[in-house]
């Protein structure tokens, strides 16, 4: 989502006349469209801010996105930074930025977030990865799990329009492409705000012609209703990758977390995705060293990621977040345990992504092209072949 906000506020300024160089060349003005999900999102971000001072020590630099609107004055607080613009007024970049070079004066440009009541600034604004058309199609979450500072950056759910979303959808098909990622914040909430849900938009979609593959990005486990269970195990047009963030496996942290669900809930609804549909990639977050988690507590999220055919774990050690409850627990687990923990998960990680690719060798399965010689299948497995089938189209291939 970050690269789509980052594509739609490029576009604006490619519209008014700017030229867009390479993050590594001198330019006049550098954005920095920031993550904070963890403390390495934070550390990545400055040190990009700091890379664009030194490229350029006249240049205009700006702090953007979640560090920005979650932290605005830290971000003010560093020398590097000329202007910092929240989430809630990333949509006015252009005309910040252009005051901002006119005037050449510090400043914060930081709104509430929970107040903003709709995705006045995004909408349904496609971003491309290549040849992948991603559609925002929500942001926002309303869920406030203890570890995650999300809502505080992007604030309660907004969807946007289905009508809307469905005219975006129609004119990918007709520009000729075969595969949309559909994404936002917490995809599976999309709807609530306005009494619908992704279910009803994916069976208005479904209707399009032309498109041969509709990717979901991360669900979560307790919003995966019955007829969106029903669903995503019969439609083959969606594709059969399913991200789906266990966070622990000890039912214990899962309760002090506040995820809303046990193991067994996980695994139960993980095993009816792979009855329905038993190639499919499913992918998952695991959390590591959240406070007061046991070496018990870490055997039973090792046993349960074991247990698990997982295609592939993304993996984070837990980091302090500002506003979240977790923030504020005593029993924290030291740095030298975690490490030690993200190691054996990095181990489990590497096996589960061979066994998947080996479960898959000699399988006709459906891909789209991303270029002359890089195919995507529909679940997940990045395959280097020639073809001379255009980028955007779906062919068959055998792994």
């Amino acid at each position: 989502m970050n690269q789509f906000d980052t594509d739609l506020m490029r576009s604006r300024f490619i519209e008014s006349g700017y030229t867009v160089v390479d993050f590594e060349e001198e330019a006049d003005v550098y954005v920095v469209n920031t993550c904070t999900v963890t403390a390495g999102g934070d550390r990545s971000s400055r040190q990009a801010i700091y890379r664009a001072r030194r490229r350029n020590p006249g240049a205009l630099i700006v702090a953007t996105g979640c560090y920005a609107q979650v932290k605005p004055q830290e971000l003010a607080s560093l020398g590097e930074v000329d202007l910092v613009v929240g989430n809630t007024h990333k949509g006015e970049i252009l005309k910040l930025v252009e005051e901002a070079l006119e005037r050449r004066e510090r400043k914060v440009v930081v709104g509430e977030i929970f107040r903003q009541k709709d995705l006045r600034n995004f909408g349904t604004v496609l971003y491309f990865e290549g040849t992948r058309p991603f559609l925002k199609v929500q942001e926002g979450c309303n869920r406030f799990c203890t570890f995650c500072v999300i809502p505080y950056a992007r604030g309660k759910v907004r969807s946007a329009d289905p009508e809307r979303i469905r005219e975006q959808v129609e004119r990918i098909a007709e520009m000729g492409f075969q595969e949309v990622v559909l994404t936002g914040t917490q995809l599976s909430q999309y709807g609530w705000d306005r009494g619908t849900s992704l279910y009803s938009l994916l069976l208005s979609l479904l209707e399009v012609k032309g498109i041969e593959i509709f990717r979901l990005s991360s669900l979560h486990i307790d919003e995966l209703e019955e007829n969106l269970l029903n669903l995503i195990t019969s439609e083959e047009r969606i594709a059969p990758h399913f991200h789906l963030s266990l966070q622990s496996g000890s039912d214990r942290i899962l309760k002090l977390m506040e995820r809303g669900y046990t193991r067994g809930e996980f695994v139960r609804k993980v095993e009816r995705i792979l009855s329905g549909r038993p190639h499919s990639a499913i992918g998952t977050d695991v959390i590591v060293g959240f406070p007061t988690e046991t070496e018990g507590d870490f055997r039973e999220t090792l046993s349960l990621v074991e247990d698990i055919p997982f295609a592939y774990l993304h993996l984070f050690p837990y980091s302090d977040r500002p506003f979240t409850k977790a923030s504020r627990m005593r029993g924290k687990v030291p740095e030298r345990i975690k490490r030690e923990r993200m190691d054996i998960l990095r181990g489990i990680d590497l096996k589960k992504r061979r066994d998947f690719y080996e479960k898959n060798r000699g399988r006709k399965l459906r891909a789209v092209v991303l270029d002359g010689d890089r195919l995507l299948t529909e679940n997940y497995i990045d395959l280097r072949r020639k073809t001379n089938r255009r980028p955007g189209e779906v062919i068959e291939v055998v792994v």
